[in-house]
């Protein structure tokens, strides 16, 4: 689904927080003519896989912000949010994620476009809902992953999905 409108940060909230529940944007004025574009297609060649979430790949001209970034273990679930940034184009960093989401078995739950891209991810116990905010002329283009795992809940399937 696609939302023309403007989404407030409210309304951003409220739609992660019906994502998260269900399973488990591009401004204007941008300065694009610089950035380079992301080859989905190349997705095995340019990825690089997210710390602890081997089935989750960005491009490696990404980087990873530390400060912005945090995750939680407990013996039941696993998550955290986590940051990059890099000088991608937004929806050439759409492209590649959904790709290489696909390529490693999630499926698109929802997105939502306005002036950032959200995109909501799942997997048996797994969600990762992703946040593209573009670049202005003065900034870079930025990544924020929500990623959560119910461990306890994957414990007990086998290893297809069914119940033991």
């Amino acid at each position: 689904m696609k939302i023309k409108k403007a989404v407030g940060r409210g309304s951003i909230f409220v739609v992660l927080a019906v994502m998260f529940s269900l399973s488990a944007c591009v401004s204007g004025n941008n300065d694009t003519a610089a950035l380079p574009s992301v080859d989905p297609a190349a997705t095995a060649i340019m990825g690089s896989t997210i710390g602890n979430y081997e089935d989750i790949e960005i491009p490696v001209d990404m980087k990873y912000i530390n400060k912005n970034s945090m995750s939680i273990r407990t013996d039941s679930f696993r998550g955290g949010i986590i940051h990059y940034k890099g000088r991608i184009e937004a929806n050439s960093l759409k492209e590649y994620i959904v790709t290489s989401m696909k390529k490693n078995k999630w499926k698109l739950a929802g997105e939502v476009s306005s002036q950032d891209i959200i995109l909501a991810f799942t997997k048996p116990h797994r969600t990762c809902m992703i946040q593209i905010k573009p670049n202005s002329s003065m900034s870079d283009t930025t990544l924020t992953m929500y990623v959560t795992v119910d461990l306890a809940a994957s414990r007990s399937l086998n290893a297809f999905g069914e119940p033991i």
